[in-house]
């Protein structure tokens, strides 16, 4: 079983695990909680301690260019008041980044095995965990 950059693309975006497309990469029922590895395929999803910085980059990225920036720009044009976009940037300076914490993570996840798919187990032709090699 071959994953395809497209698959890594498609299962990024998703939220789901980049080898074996389980929804698998939060702990269940845990809004913040990443899963240590993937209970279908055993994908071990905290690669190393400050590998997922790099989401965190992600999430402050996205919240400045597509939530903060247009509210300045219209502030700078007259089009909303400062107290306003002060008001907005702030509230959506803290909410922004906790709506979008599950999907920075996992497309971090996403870039990594998109430019490294060779990492994936599934591409290295490991048999998932669990599969019985006598099948």
């Amino acid at each position: 079983m071959k994953v395809t950059r497209l698959q890594i693309v498609a299962r990024g975006l998703t939220n789901r695990c980049p080898n074996c497309g389980g929804r698998t990469l939060f702990q269940p029922g845990k809004l913040f909680d990443i899963a240590p590895e993937c209970p279908r395929c055993g994908l071990r999803i905290e690669r190393d301690e400050g590998f997922f910085l790099g989401s965190m980059s992600l999430n402050y990225g996205f919240t400045i260019v597509v939530f903060l920036t247009p509210i300045l720009i219209l502030a700078f044009h007259g089009k909303i008041g400062p107290t306003a976009a002060i008001v907005t940037g702030g509230i959506g300076a803290i909410l922004v980044p906790i709506l979008f914490y599950r999907s920075s993570r996992s497309w971090w996840l996403m870039n990594y095995y998109f430019f490294l798919p060779q990492h994936l187990p599934a591409n290295q032709g490991l048999r998932p965990a669990g599969e019985d090699e006598n099948v």
